[in-house]
């Protein structure tokens, strides 16, 4: 990946997004639940992001090498479910993938009774699923703080086990919303879910067919937020984002209206406005991490001072986006820095032109966290096509706004 594009600054512009993706987070828990309700139900509007189209493929490859590439939904889903379904799988991926935790997930499906193997480093895929053959605990002990994606997978895969699971969940709960994203959507598909005081149980059932149509990605609608944070004039609509949301990170509106952007809801879409930004916020991003690299930018490149916490689960993601962020802002002059451990601060810095290109490290959003920078000068983004990942048609709904767009030689 050895391209770039040059974004043109455009500090005015309005319209409709018209290829806002449809939740990814949902779409792959919807594809793990169908699965085990022997694939008889109806999802509509599914994610065509890579990762999405990569779990469809995966829940019911025949192959034994199952690679999910830079996924880590992916990868944490499918082990547990190829675990638990007595399939023998080898899964593997990328060789950041392989530099991503699995242990504790792994460690809580071999107490449930699950026999797992590491095929390289200890706690680290690729892993080889080798059967279940009968439960040996319906109760563990998770840290709450960990990825959200490890109690999912628990816990989508629980209603199959003789026993069902009782999930406690120790200490600080992080990414909760996740949690009862993954509960509401097991109940849809008749799972009997309770979720609440630091536990998740779950009874033993199996699952019915349901209908289900994915609602829009709030992650991907973020973006569009931070374009108007930074704009002089914006006026966008985001079509199909509904009010009522399984999603964490529908908190979009209430932290971007701290940085000057005006959302109302008006028949099943979305339309943002500028508004006055405050000088200083303080946010936790421990239920919405995702959103971290959409806020600090604008920050950043606004002038917006910025104390923050619940950013531990990005040095374990696509790249240790904590050092990523730091790197890019440090191109503004911003700097973000930990004055104690887990505390975040941020100082900003100023834009008069970028004369060096954006990377993004892989990781895709990177790529749409710096992108809105193009509203105050020219961007050059290195890499582009991580979009894939998730947003594939980000860079055309950035061009619909009138953004000129080219690519650049390297």
């Amino acid at each position: 990946m050895n391209s770039s594009i040059l974004l043109k600054s455009n500090p005015k512009f309005a319209g409709t997004v018209g290829q806002l993706p449809s939740s990814k987070s949902c779409s792959n828990r919807a594809l793990i639940l169908n699965a085990l309700a022997g694939n008889r139900s109806t999802v509509s509007n599914l994610s065509v992001a890579r990762d999405t189209q990569l779990m469809q493929r995966l829940v019911s490859s025949t192959d034994q090498v199952i690679d999910v590439m830079d996924a880590g939904t992916t990868m944490r889903f499918l082990t547990a479910y190829f675990a638990l379904t007595n399939q023998k799988k080898i899964l593997t991926g990328t060789d950041r993938m392989k530099q991503r935790p699995v242990r504790l997930l792994v460690d809580a499906l071999r107490q449930i009774g699950a026999e797992i193997a590491y095929k390289g480093e200890e706690g680290f895929p690729p892993t080889e699923t080798l059967g279940f053959q009968s439960q040996k605990a319906d109760s563990i002990e998770m840290p709450g703080n960990v990825s959200s994606q490890y109690i999912s997978a628990l816990m989508m895969m629980a209603p199959t086990l003789p026993k069902g699971l009782t999930i406690q969940l120790k200490g600080e709960i992080g990414s909760a919303p996740y949690i009862a994203m993954t509960a509401s959507l097991m109940k849809l598909f008749g799972g009997k879910v309770d979720f609440g005081n630091g536990k998740v149980k779950i009874s033993a059932g199996n699952y019915q067919p349901a209908s289900i149509t994915v609602e829009s990605d709030w992650s991907a609608a973020s973006y569009w937020f931070a374009f108007t944070a930074l704009a002089q004039e914006a006026k966008i609509t985001l079509p199909n984002v509904s009010d009522k949301s399984l999603q964490g990170d529908r908190v979009a509106t209430e932290i971007m209206e701290k940085l000057g952007v005006r959302s109302v809801f008006k028949n099943d879409s979305l339309e943002l406005t500028k508004t006055d930004s405050a000088n200083h916020v303080t946010w936790d991003f421990k239920d919405c991490p995702d959103l971290a690299q959409t806020v600090l930018p604008v920050c950043a490149a606004k002038g917006i001072t910025g104390e923050f916490t619940g950013l531990e689960s990005l040095r374990i993601k696509e790249t240790d986006r904590i050092a990523a962020l730091q790197n890019e802002l440090k191109k503004i002059g911003s700097e973000l820095s930990e004055p104690a451990p887990g505390n975040w601060k941020l100082v900003p810095g100023h834009i008069i032109t970028l004369t060096v290109p954006i990377e993004t490290y892989h990781d895709h959003r990177m790529a749409m966290g710096f992108a809105p920078w193009a509203t105050l000068t020219d961007v050059v983004i290195k890499s582009p096509e991580v979009v894939n990942k998730s947003y594939p048609g980000f860079w055309e709904d950035v061009k619909s706004l009138g953004f000129q767009i080219t690519e650049q030689a390297n």
